[in-house]
């Protein structure tokens, strides 16, 4: 199991983590998705090894922007 936190800017309220926890929830090979609204923090846990650039583009569907 892996474990990786990205920074999100732009989340200001519930819809926002919702928007984000369900596109980010959608990549493939993500078994579990943690977003803290007060740090702008998103918690990706998987089976194995993600690519950063899916999970970077399912944040930017929902309309956010992950912090470099």
């Amino acid at each position: 199991m892996s474990t990786t936190t990205y920074t999100v800017a732009g989340m200001t309220c519930g819809h926002c983590v919702s928007s984000v926890k369900e596109e980010v929830g959608q990549v493939s090979g993500v078994s579990a998705v943690d977003v803290d609204l007060q740090t702008g923090t998103v918690t990706v846990t998987s089976d194995g090894p993600l690519d950063d650039a899916d999970i970077k583009a399912a944040v930017e569907e929902a309309g956010y922007q992950v912090k470099a």
